[in-house]
């Protein structure tokens, strides 16, 4: 089959799908995915040199990265967004993989991290929950499957959730900051010196990844381009604010941190609803109630952050199994009545509380080899950008009759120089996320990796390129299976379903 044809199960799936994404659902669903307050105290650990380093990004990554998927993503709009681009530009198997990649990223992200992370913020905060006990494992598992839950049913009801998720997002990070200048006023900020804001080398190798990470997103929402009431005009739009806001969601905060919590007490979720803990004092007997609705805020903006990349990355896995890529087609199914993809959102499901109930049995070293595993597991997200920003290049050059409602305002050389750019950063997050230690000891800075990761070298590369082949062999096994559905004869080209679903 050509790259440009979709086969007759993909055709037959866009029929169940439902027109309900404006431009406000467009915008929210893209803040409450790509917006993450759990990063927020993880790159803030590394010092006041983060808040360079995501300045520096934001000009240099997120602002062409931004631009790029506006123009590529009200551009070629279809259900399967990533899926669809990757396919055109270079052939299915490799759409394959980067689905695979993208997908799979998100349901061991809401099992193996979100869930212990909003566990641990409502011990702390809320009400005692003991690691182990029943009530952490009900906790975990409900959380889990209301992210699931939003991802299965139909997309105008489900899309509020994330909406929700958002605004608390906002409300909440907007407050904080109102609070942190009344309390600077008020008791003044820790010692705080200009030079340490300088960027240093040890602190690109160390944050890039996470930094990157959380810029990352912006066109995911695309996976629903055939549930958008009029992408050609919504997207762009929509990837230019949700860029601004959430520039200012991890520069103004990250700074704000660094300026109330001393460094060294910045660690992980402390990082954040520490420094919450520490400005509301200024509400005097107030405080400790505005942190517990603030802990709760925070719970709720997690579950909901999870919903949205289910709700997205489901779709798209399910347009590549419906188009012959992953496993025969049984997952590439689309309920009739809800419009959703059912069967790939309870995979998500089972494959988020595998990696939960795997992470709650594991302890010493065990827990260790486990961490490797998930942390290389989450950074195929990371991963899947060395294909897509290429693909997107390609279309750019390869398709340049097709009518682009938003075109960024340079030629083919400009396009692909901030390709590049995007390119080169996500390469240099990518080699730090799979080969950790080797730039920092190629340029002689200390890397203690025994002490970092719990685990030698040779034994932390042996797990991340044995998660990495585990994964290319799915892919390739998922692909092989899939032959009989293409080799359903397609009636029409994925060109035809676009210029359908626009008119």
């Amino acid at each position: 089959m050509r790259s440009d044809e979709s086969t007759v199960l993909a055709q037959e799936q866009t029929r169940h799908l439902k027109k309900t994404l404006g431009r406000f659902d467009i915008l929210f669903l893209i803040v409450a995915a790509v917006v993450g307050l759990e990063v927020l105290g993880q790159v803030s650990a590394f010092g006041r040199e983060t808040f360079t380093w995501a300045l520096i990004l934001a000009v240099f990554f997120l602002i062409p990265y931004g631009l790029i998927f506006a123009e590529i993503g009200s551009t070629f709009v279809g259900e399967g967004g990533v899926y669809l681009w990757t396919r055109q530009a270079f052939g299915r198997p490799v759409a394959a993989l980067t689905a695979l990649l993208t997908w799979v990223t998100q349901p061991v992200w809401v099992g193996g991290s979100m869930a212990f992370l909003a566990a641990e913020s409502w011990d702390h905060y809320i009400a005692p929950l003991p690691t182990g006990s029943v009530g952490d494992y009900v906790f975990k598992i409900i959380f889990i499957w209301i992210t699931v839950f939003a991802a299965i049913i139909s997309l105008s009801k489900g899309k509020w959730i994330p909406t929700m998720g958002a605004v608390l997002k906002v409300a909440f990070l907007g407050f904080f900051l109102i609070t942190t200048v009344i309390y600077a006023f008020t008791h003044g900020v820790v010692d705080f010196k200009f030079a340490d804001l300088s960027p240093t080398l040890a602190g690109l190798l160390g944050v890039t990844p996470l930094l990157l990470f959380s810029y990352l997103g912006f066109e995911s929402t695309n996976s629903a381009s055939g549930e958008m009431k009029n992408p050609k005009r919504d997207v762009p739009i929509s990837i230019a604010r949700a860029c601004s806001i959430a520039a200012a969601c991890y520069l103004l905060p990250i700074l704000a941190i660094l300026l109330v919590v001393p460094a060294d007490q910045i660690t992980g979720i402390g990082g954040l609803l520490e420094a919450v803990n520490t400005v509301y004092s200024v509400y005097g007997a107030a405080g400790p109630v505005m942190l517990f609705i603030t802990a709760v805020m925070f719970v709720i903006a997690l579950m909901s952050q999870g919903s949205a990349w289910m709700i997205i990355s489901d779709r798209m896995q399910a347009m590549a199994a419906a188009d012959g890529a992953f496993f025969g087609g049984f997952f590439g199914k689309f309920h009739a009545g809800l419009g959703t993809p059912v069967r790939v959102n309870c995979l998500s499901g089972v494959v988020s509380t595998v990696f939960m109930l795997v992470a709650m049995q594991v302890t010493g070293s065990s827990a260790s080899v486990f961490g490797v595993v998930l942390t290389i597991s989450i950074s195929t997200f990371l991963l899947s950008y060395l294909f897509v920003i290429p693909a997107a290049i390609r279309l750019r050059t390869r398709y340049p009759d097709v009518e682009r409602p938003f075109r960024v305002p340079v030629g083919n050389a400009g396009f692909r120089a901030m390709g590049i750019l995007c390119f080169a950063w996500v390469l240099l997050g990518s080699w730090v996320a799979v080969f950790p230690g080797t730039l920092e000891r190629l340029f002689g800075l200390d890397y203690d990796f025994q002490e970092i990761w719990g685990v030698s070298q040779p034994t932390f590369e042996l797990f991340t390129v044995g998660t990495l082949v585990a994964l290319l062999i799915l892919g390739l096994v998922g692909y092989l299976l899939g032959k009989p559905v293409r080799n359903r004869h397609p009636k029409i080209n994925v060109n035809d379903i676009v210029e359908k679903e626009v008119s």
